[in-house]
C-alpha cells in the first residue's frame, strides 16, 4: 500500500466552503478510482488555512496514473481546484514498520 500525503493550502476565508467541496469529493468522487482504499483530512490549528490530506492507494501507480489521467481526477480538482491558494504538495509514502 502506498501513503498520498497531499500539503494543501487555500485561499483565506474559504474554510467552510473547501470542506464542504472535499468531503463531496471524497464522498462521491475518490472512491471510484481504482486502487483506492481510504482517505483523511486534517486541518491545521496554527494555520486554519492549511489541510493535509493523506490518501491510501494500492499502487504508487494507482494514483499517478490510474487517477491522475482519469476524468475522475478533473472532476476532482474541479471540486476543490477553485480553493487552492497554490498547487498542492504531494509525496508518496510506503509502510515500513
Amino acid at each position: 500500500m502506498v501513503l498520498e500525503i497531499a500539503d494543501i493550502r487555500i485561499q483565506p476565508g474559504q474554510q467552510a466552503a473547501f470542506e464542504a467541496a472535499i468531503r463531496q469529493a471524497m464522498a462521491t468522487v475518490i472512491p471510484r478510482a481504482q486502487g483506492f482504499v481510504g482517505a483523511t483530512l486534517h486541518q491545521g490549528i496554527e494555520s486554519p488555512e492549511r489541510y493535509v490530506l493523506q490518501v491510501r492507494w494500492q499502487t504508487l501507480e494507482d494514483h499517478t496514473r490510474g487517477f491522475r489521467e482519469s476524468p475522475l481526477f478533473a472532476e476532482w480538482r474541479g471540486l476543490i481546484g477553485p480553493f487552492f491558494a497554490a498547487p498542492p504538495q504531494v509525496e508518496h509514502f510506503e509502510l515500513l514498520i
